[in-house]
C-alpha cells in the first residue's frame, strides 16, 4: 500500500472544492490535492447534462464574489455555460494541476497520535494530510426509488443525473417519474418530440413565470471592460433574492402574507396557461410556497395541455416489462423510463463516505444519533482539522455561491490563525457547537419550515427527523459577517 502526504486533501472538484482550493492558495498552501470520482471538474454541472438544463437563479448572482463572469449569454444560463465557467476559474487560479479524477474515497480516519488524516481510496491506496476538506456537495448521490418491478423493465432506463446524450426522444413512448426542479426543465423538452409522455407526479411543485433575457454582445463587452456594471446588477439581483428569502422563509411568523402572495402568483400562472380545471387542481401544491424549492418556467404548465402529455397523480403500484401500472389500475405502455427522482441527500450524503474522528467517533452515526449539526455549517466537534462544506446548516438557500463565500472567509480566518500561531491542529469546542445549534434551532422557530404548512411537501430541506437542518437560517450578509468575525476562541487550536 502506497502513501502520499499532503498539507490538505479536498474531496470534490465542484465549485465548493475549487473555492476551497483557491482559499488554500491565498493562505500560502500549495501541497494539496483535490480528488473526485468523476472524470472532470464541475461537480453537478459536469454530471448533469440533460436537455433543458439551466441554472434556476439568475446568473448575475451565480458566480464567486471575486470572479464575476462577463460571458453569460442569458439571465438564466445553460449548464454548458456554467461548466465552462468552472473550467475558466480552475485554469485562471491554477487549480487543475492539483486535481486527480476517477478517484473515489472509501473512508477517512483521524490519526490522533500523528495528528493527520488518513484517507483510503477505492482499491486500497492511502493518502495522508494535515487537513481534510469535504466538498462533496448536496446533489451528488442520485436517488433511485425502490418501486416494485423497476428492475424488470425491459426498455431504456435513464436517470437525469446520468443522461445519455445519444438518446433521441422523437417518437418514443416515455414515462417520467418526478416533478421536481429538474423535471420542470426536462419535461417540456421531451414533450416536443415524444410520441407519448406520461408524467408521474407524487408532489406538485410551485412554478412561477421565468423572466429570461439574452445579454447582447455589447452588454458583455461592457461587463468585461467595466466590471463594476456587472457587480451593480448583482447587488440588485442578490438583494431581491435576499429579501424574498428573509421575508418569505426566515421570518414567516411575521410575513405570512408574502408567502400567500407568492403562491397566488403561481396560481395565476396556472390559470393563465391551463383552462382545464381538473388539470389545474392536480398541479396545485397542497403545502405553503417555499417549503419545497420553487422554480421558474414559461413552458411547464403549458406542456400538460398537449395531447401527447398525460399527468398521473394516483401513484405507482408497480412496473412491468413494458410499462407502468398506476394505483388507479391504469397502465401506460412505454419504451423509455426516465427517473427525475433527484438525489439522496440525507442517507447517502451526510457524510458522502465514512469519516472517523477523534476517539473513534463516526460522523454519520453521531449525526443520526445526536441531531444533524455543524458549527457555522463547516466544523464538527471531535473531528480535528476537518472542514465539511456540505454539512447541516451550510446552505444559505437559492444561491450556492453565497454559501461558498462565507465558507471561504471562515477558512481564511481559521487557517490564518492556525498559521499565525504555528499550530498543527484545530477543533471546534463542544460548547461553541452546542451554542450554535441552539441558536439555529431558535432561528428556525420563526421560519416557514416551523410556522408554515410543510407536512406534505416531501422536501429535501428536511432531514429524516423532520428538522430543516440543510439551510442556515440567516441572510448572506449576516453569514459573511459572522464568518469573518467569529471568536477564534470557539476553536481549540494547539
Amino acid at each position: 500500500m502506497t502513501e502520499q502526504q499532503f498539507d490538505a486533501i479536498i474531496v470534490g472538484a465542484g465549485f465548493a472544492g475549487i473555492g476551497a482550493a483557491i482559499q488554500l492558495k491565498r493562505l500560502g498552501f500549495d501541497n494539496f490535492i483535490l480528488v473526485d470520482r468523476e472524470a472532470d471538474l464541475g461537480g453537478t454541472w459536469y454530471v448533469n447534462h440533460y436537455p433543458g438544463l439551466t441554472v434556476d437563479v439568475p446568473t448575475t448572482t451565480y458566480s464567486y464574489f471575486f470572479e464575476p463572469n462577463p460571458n453569460w449569454n442569458r439571465l438564466f444560463s445553460t449548464g454548458a455555460e456554467i461548466k465552462q465557467y468552472a473550467d475558466d476559474v480552475a485554469d485562471k487560479y491554477d487549480i487543475r494541476r492539483h486535481m486527480r479524477f476517477n478517484t473515489t474515497v472509501d473512508s477517512a480516519q483521524w490519526d490522533d497520535e500523528a495528528k493527520l488524516w488518513r484517507v483510503t481510496l477505492a482499491g486500497g491506496e492511502q493518502l495522508i494530510a494535515r487537513y481534510l476538506i469535504t466538498a462533496t456537495g448536496f446533489l451528488s448521490q442520485p436517488f433511485t426509488p425502490e418501486i416494485p418491478g423497476i428492475h424488470s423493465f425491459e426498455g431504456k432506463v435513464v436517470h437525469t443525473a446520468d443522461w445519455d446524450d445519444a438518446y433521441d426522444p422523437a417518437g418514443r413512448k416515455i414515462g417520467i417519474i418526478g416533478t421536481g426542479a429538474t423535471a420542470v426543465q426536462l419535461i417540456p423538452e421531451l414533450a416536443e418530440s415524444a410520441a407519448d409522455l406520461t408524467v408521474y407526479q407524487r408532489t406538485a411543485i410551485y412554478v412561477v413565470p421565468k423572466v429570461d433575457i439574452k445579454f447582447s454582445a455589447r452588454a458583455k463587452r461592457v461587463f468585461a471592460r467595466v466590471p463594476l456594471t456587472q457587480r451593480a446588477i448583482r447587488v440588485v439581483t442578490d438583494s431581491l433574492y435576499e429579501f424574498m428569502v428573509y421575508v418569505g422563509v426566515l421570518r414567516q411568523r411575521y410575513f405570512r402574507r408574502f408567502t400567500i402572495a407568492a403562491a397566488d402568483l403561481a396560481k395565476m400562472w396556472r390559470f393563465a396557461t391551463i383552462r382545464d380545471k381538473e388539470l389545474r387542481r392536480k398541479l396545485t401544491p397542497d403545502y405553503d410556497f417555499g417549503c419545497k424549492r420553487p422554480t421558474f418556467s414559461n413552458k411547464y404548465y403549458r406542456t400538460f395541455t398537449k395531447p401527447n402529455v398525460h399527468l398521473q397523480t394516483s401513484g405507482i403500484d408497480h412496473i412491468e416489462a413494458d410499462g407502468i401500472v398506476a394505483n388507479d389500475g391504469t397502465k401506460a405502455v412505454i419504451d423509455t423510463l426516465v427517473l427525475a427522482t433527484g438525489f439522496d441527500i440525507w442517507e447517502a450524503n451526510f457524510p458522502a463516505f465514512e469519516v472517523i474522528g477523534r476517539d473513534g467517533r463516526n460522523l454519520g452515526k453521531w449525526w443520526r444519533e445526536s441531531r444533524f449539526q455543524a458549527y457555522q455549517g463547516v466544523s464538527v466537534p471531535h473531528f480535528p482539522n476537518f472542514l465539511s462544506l456540505a454539512s447541516p446548516y451550510a446552505f444559505l438557500g437559492l444561491n450556492f455561491f453565497n454559501s461558498m463565500e462565507y465558507q471561504m472567509r471562515h477558512m481564511d480566518r481559521l487557517l490564518g490563525e492556525v498559521k499565525r500561531r504555528g499550530a498543527t491542529t484545530f477543533e471546534i469546542t463542544e460548547e461553541a457547537n452546542a451554542r450554535y445549534l441552539d441558536r439555529m434551532t431558535e432561528l428556525l422557530g420563526d421560519s416557514l419550515f416551523t410556522q408554515g404548512n410543510c407536512a406534505s411537501a416531501r422536501s429535501y430541506y428536511f432531514n429524516p427527523s423532520g428538522e430543516a437542518t440543510l439551510l442556515r437560517p440567516m441572510t448572506t450578509r449576516t453569514a459573511v459577517r459572522e464568518a469573518s468575525t467569529y471568536p477564534v476562541t470557539d476553536y481549540h487550536i494547539s
